[in-house]
């Protein structure tokens, strides 16, 4: 394991303590999250480069694949080192196109926990997030109904912790009404802020905020400006991105994904970039450009 601090420190999702810095295991199934790796050995060997960097947070679902990322990171990792938490996720599965339809009712999401515990090999699961909208946000309605049978499970011990996924502040506050909730996950980026918000509340509150897609929903203006400043910091845009998460707000997790484990290598690195005042200025006006 890498002597070198990771950025950012560290951050309690409940009793658990992570990096700031953790590892999104969506990319190591096949193309469109559907199906086995090309290289299952490569993928292998970025899991365990995870680990060797001090890397102790890591994200995945039984739907992608499905069920090939739970298994790869099992081969890979287990039995597991105690600091390692796995972060997983309900609310979906994959049809035969690949596609993600639904998958929301209390036998679904009972039967979808199970099976991420057989694939990982886990006894119990640290945190398990309930995605509740789609890829391009979230949809309005109750969850009262399913986070009622995540607080069921987390109760038998099957669950350590719940988080959620893709919704609104609504939502939030409808599920903690019923259960702990020790994270939030939207899509939330340097300029897809209509989140800021409810990272500033969740925040406040102690829970912690899991961005994804860290350079989705750029326009092509957004991306030169951000390219622009990257070059003159010698940097990469990813970098920069990562680094602006970091610094938003201290109860900010990344998650970035990548089946290289040369990516991965840069991306914590990346992350660690220091922001002078005057570029994080320059990088909030990105967003209204």
């Amino acid at each position: 394991m890498s002597d070198t601090p990771l950025p950012g420190g560290t951050f309690h999702l409940g009793d658990l303590t992570v990096g700031r810095v953790g590892y999104g295991a969506m990319q190591l199934a096949g193309p469109g999250v559907f199906g086995p790796p090309k290289d299952r050995d490569g993928a292998i060997a970025v899991l365990r480069e995870v680990i060797d960097l001090g890397i102790n947070h890591i994200d995945t679902s039984d739907f992608y694949g499905p069920y090939v990322t739970n298994e790869i990171i099992r081969e890979a990792l287990h039995p597991y080192p105690d600091d390692l938490h796995i972060v997983t996720k309900v609310g979906a599965r994959r049809d035969d196109q690949g596609g993600w339809p639904h998958a929301r009712t209390p036998d679904e999401l009972r039967q979808q926990v199970h099976e991420n515990l057989t694939h990982l090999g886990l006894d119990a699961l640290d945190v398990v997030n309930m995605r509740v909208g789609a890829v391009d946000g979230p949809e309005a309605g109750s969850i009262a109904e399913q986070i009622e049978t995540l607080a069921e499970l987390q109760e038998k011990g099957d669950i350590r912790h719940i988080g959620v996924s893709n919704v609104t502040a609504e939502q939030l506050a409808e599920a903690q009404g019923i259960a702990e909730i020790v994270c939030v996950q939207n899509n939330y980026n340097l300029v897809h802020r209509a989140d800021d918000a409810l990272v500033d509340s969740t925040a406040e509150q102690g829970i912690a905020f899991v961005p994804f897609f860290p350079l989705g929903g750029f326009s092509p203006l957004q991306s030169d400006k951000l390219s622009d400043i990257a070059k003159r910091l010698d940097a990469t845009p990813l970098s920069v991105a990562l680094a602006w998460l970091l610094h938003r707000s201290p109860n900010m997790l990344l998650i970035p994904g990548t089946s290289s484990v040369e990516h991965l290598r840069e991306n914590v690195a990346g992350a660690g970039l220091e922001l002078s005042a005057d570029v994080l200025t320059e990088l909030d006006a990105v967003a209204t450009s």
